[in-house]
């Protein structure tokens, strides 16, 4: 007979894995409970000494503590608190911030509005047109050593200044079409796509500065595909969203329709030439549209071309292929005369209320006699067109020194010598500068320059982006003499102390830093101001805005008696028992005048009456009971005393009134400031 242990052929028996999964799950479940066990006899503990502590000592002091609330709001709502100088200054802190956060910009606009400079002959349509250069909205590539939370504070600071600014573009101008000019985000070219190749090659990391290169490698494991896509809904809710909302939908007289465009790529959105990458513009031109492209607005042809990825032919890196980034743009320009030629007729046919598409007649025809070309609407060469505004995001090539005009801000033109008429030249510092680095060139390079002007044809005017400040200048006769202008930012972080925007006349926007300037201003007049009336108060006998803490009804054991006679005799046992007993357990021991009952007699007469005969107030004079002379050796005697309370000094009550009077106005006003700008 097989032992117990064996599987009846004389072979140990091993048990099958479902037998020991179960013991094993078994185990699990056994340490679980304990576990679990444990954890409610904790909870159970901290529930008793939780109930223990509001059964002794808790419930008095929630009753205490709204006791003590209680008597801080009636205080802080009476009119002598209402109408204290603190809440003074706290009223014109308000109107400050309103101004400066609110009403300054609509009042910017409206000194921009079309009717103030627009001078039109009776019955004409005018289409307004607004152009919109580098929001380059703030993001962790801006300021990437900007500790939390300074860092979204400055997030929150100039999206809601650009935001402001734009509102009021919208519903005080209005305009029948905007154009971006390129560099909506700051760092969305080194926010990982989703798919594709998006390293950079290997002779381009050594291109990169100092202070990008410690931050590379967290961009790439942080922010990626979806990272770029919070960017884009934060863009479209600041400048999309308000576009209908307070623009509205209905078109102008004679007008297409509203029109938005923001597919203009700049050097922040893409990178710059040789360092394109192709995932990163497919991923833009997806989300905003190609940023080649041309559009009839009124009477004129804009043309938008993607010069940050034009430039790639102009680089100089040895064996490298190129021509995937800058051949679109080389195709597009190529047969953007073409494009232009069909886009004006479609625009005459609807002026003239014809079918803008191509009318095909329904017919047979035998194979060798049908007209087998594509009809296309665009007429020939020598067909209509419009006069054409060139946009790109990096300004054309000029010579260095060139000046930008009194407009620009950075500096002023250079005074001519005496007797000269016209500008200084050169004046390097009116003009833009001409210079080049890391994913970013200051000015197109004089080849492709003159290659846009030609192959666009028919330029009257430039508009570019990227300096973030104005400047207006007239190209050479090579470039066709064309002028162009130089987009300010319209963010307030770009190193340019005015934002603006262009209504093919400059709007200006308010200067922030003034305003910051003069928000520190109002703290040194606000701290000299309460510090002068503290000082005042104990002077002036001022009433003193910082509240006096709630006085107790009394002390626990007695330390003080009332006044109540003068017979050069004291009662030892009513004393003892009175304090001994009385004070502990009940405070209706003590009369409102602070007397005490004696233990086994009758009350004693109250002081309160004798008082008032004397003509003292409702505060009896406190006597000091020195408990040596009674204990002592000596034979008890008369010890009453004057108690010396110790006032407050004058310098205490200043600095407790500075202190009051300041955290009053602070939290109030940063509260406000605070909900201005969560309101955006």
């Amino acid at each position: 007979m097989a032992p117990p242990y064996s599987n009846g052929n004389g072979y140990p028996h091993k048990g099958s894995k479902s037998a020991s999964l179960s013991f094993q799950l078994h185990d699990d479940a056994a340490s679980f409970r304990v576990r679990l066990r444990l954890v409610l006899a904790a909870v159970v503990r901290l529930a008793r000494t939780i109930w223990a502590f509001w059964q002794t000592r808790g419930r008095r002091l929630a009753a205490n503590i709204m006791r003590q609330s209680g008597w801080q709001v009636r205080q802080n709502l009476t009119a002598r608190r209402l109408l204290s100088f603190p809440h003074l200054l706290v009223c014109l802190w308000f109107l400050v911030l309103l101004c400066g956060e609110r009403w300054v910009f609509g009042s910017r606009v409206a000194h921009c509005k079309w009717s103030n400079w627009e001078d039109w002959p009776a019955g004409a349509s005018p289409h307004h047109l607004v152009f919109v250069a580098d929001p380059q909205i703030i993001d962790p590539k801006s300021y990437p050593g900007r500790p939390w939370p300074l860092s979204d504070l400055t997030v929150l600071i100039t999206d809601n200044y650009m935001r402001r600014g734009y509102r009021q573009l919208q519903s005080q101008l209005r305009p029948d079409s905007l154009f971006f000019v390129g560099d909506l985000f700051d760092g969305g070219r080194e926010w990982k796509t989703a798919r594709g190749d998006f390293k950079d090659p290997e002779w381009a990391v050594s291109r990169r500065p100092k202070n990008e290169k410690d931050h590379v490698k967290n961009w790439n494991d942080k922010y990626g595909q979806d990272f770029w896509l919070d960017e884009y809904e934060r863009f479209g809710n600041m400048f999309f969203k308000d576009w209908t909302t307070l623009g509205g939908t209905k078109a102008g007289n004679w007008q297409r329709g509203r029109k938005l465009v923001a597919s203009l790529p700049g050097n922040h959105d893409l990178g710059f030439g040789d360092q394109v990458k192709g995932a990163v513009r497919e991923r833009f031109s997806t989300y905003f549209g190609d940023g080649n492209r041309v559009d009839v607005i009124g009477n004129h042809s804009i043309v938008s071309v993607d010069t940050v990825s034009l430039s790639a032919s102009a680089s100089q890196q040895a064996g490298v292929d190129l021509k995937a980034i800058h051949t679109p743009a080389d195709i597009f320009l190529k047969d953007v005369r073409f494009t232009k030629r069909k886009a004006v007729e479609k625009e005459l046919r609807f002026w003239r209320g014809d079918v803008e598409g191509i009318v095909h007649e329904h017919k047979v025809e035998e194979l060798e006699t049908a007209d087998v070309k594509v009809p296309t609407i665009a007429p020939g060469e020598d067909g209509p067109d419009f006069p054409t505004i060139l946009l790109t995001h990096v300004p054309l090539y000029r010579d260095p020194g060139t000046p930008c005009g009194p407009l620009r801000e950075h500096w002023p033109p250079a005074k001519p010598p005496k007797g000269q008429q016209g500008p200084v030249v050169p004046d390097h510092r009116n003009a833009l500068p001409v210079s080049g680095g890391y994913q970013y060139q200051t000015v197109l390079s004089e080849d492709d320059s003159v290659k846009l002007i030609k192959s666009v044809g028919n330029v009257v005017h430039v508009f570019s982006g990227d300096d973030h400040d104005y400047c207006e200048t007239v190209h050479s006769p090579a470039k066709d003499n064309v002028r162009e202008i130089t987009i300010k930012s319209i963010s307030m972080a770009m190193g340019v102390p005015t934002p603006g925007f262009l209504m093919v006349s400059f709007c200006l926007l308010p200067n922030q830093l003034a305003t910051y300037a003069k928000y520190a201003g109002l703290v040194f007049v606000t701290i000299v101001a309460i510090s002068i009336r503290s000082f005042l108060v104990p002077v002036l006998n001022l009433t003193p805005f910082a509240l006096q803490t709630e006085q107790p009804q009394g002390p626990i054991l007695p330390t003080i008696k009332d006044k109540l006679e003068d017979d050069g005799t004291y009662n030892m046992n009513s004393t003892s028992a009175s304090s001994g007993t009385r004070f502990l357990t009940s405070s209706s021991s003590r009369t409102r005048s602070g007397s005490i009952r004696s233990n086994g007699s009758g009350p004693v007469p109250p002081a309160k009456t004798k008082l008032k005969k004397q003509g003292w107030s409702h505060r009896a004079p406190r006597i000091e009971i020195f408990q040596d002379d009674f204990y002592g050796t000596t034979k008890p005697r008369l010890t009453w005393k004057a108690a010396s309370q110790r006032s407050r000094t004058t310098l205490g009550r200043v600095a407790r009134e500075i202190g009051a009077s300041t955290w009053r106005v602070v939290w109030m006003v940063v509260l406000f400031w605070a909900y201005l700008a969560y309101k955006g």
